[in-house]
């Protein structure tokens, strides 16, 4: 869908704050990241997320600590960013860790990786007992009593636990 849809919808506020604040975000995200190529890409991230979140809830014109909201966004793309790259470099890790036999083409690596990205934003927001519990029965085939033991719940938690991550995904799955 394009950034313009909608009848009501404005790049002004947006263009304000970004005509106003990047280079104040850049310097604040170069401050925690230590790399300035970075800082730029994650405060291009923040003003889009801000633009996409806009055209359903518009709040930027209404702002009244408009720095104090962009820092908000901003640590929420760096964790994005900091779990992507943890998530990424774990699946490295392991296929480094395969017998050459194994070894996958990088087309098959990179799907995997947005496999697992895309995974990982679906179960985005649970609980880590119910994440944990999905993971251990889907990836890992464990059954629901072998689940309950390693959580130290019991059984009966683990299939809400799964139930609920079952329907969060497909919600996921839905809405993307």
């Amino acid at each position: 869908m394009p950034l313009s849809a909608g009848p009501h919808f404005s790049h002004e506020p947006i263009g304000q704050l970004y005509g106003d604040h990047h280079r104040w975000l850049v310097s604040w995200l170069r401050s925690r990241l230590g790399c300035s190529h970075q800082a730029a890409d994650l405060a291009q991230d923040t003003f889009i997320r801000l633009l996409l979140a806009e055209r359903t809830q518009p709040v930027a014109a209404e702002l009244k600590e408009p720095r104090h909201f962009l820092v908000t966004i901003a640590k929420r793309v760096m964790i994005d960013s900091f779990r992507r790259k943890a998530l990424e470099q774990a699946y490295l890790q392991a296929m480094a860790e395969q017998p050459q036999a194994y070894a996958i083409s990088p087309e098959e690596r990179l799907l995997v990786i947005e496999t697992l990205q895309r995974l990982d934003a679906m179960l985005n927001g649970l609980g880590r007992k119910a994440k944990r519990a999905f993971l251990l029965s889907q990836l890992q085939g464990m059954p629901y009593k072998d689940i309950a033991e390693q959580l130290q719940v019991s059984v009966s938690s683990v299939t809400k636990y799964i139930a609920k991550a079952t329907e969060h995904c497909l919600i996921f799955a839905l809405e993307h």
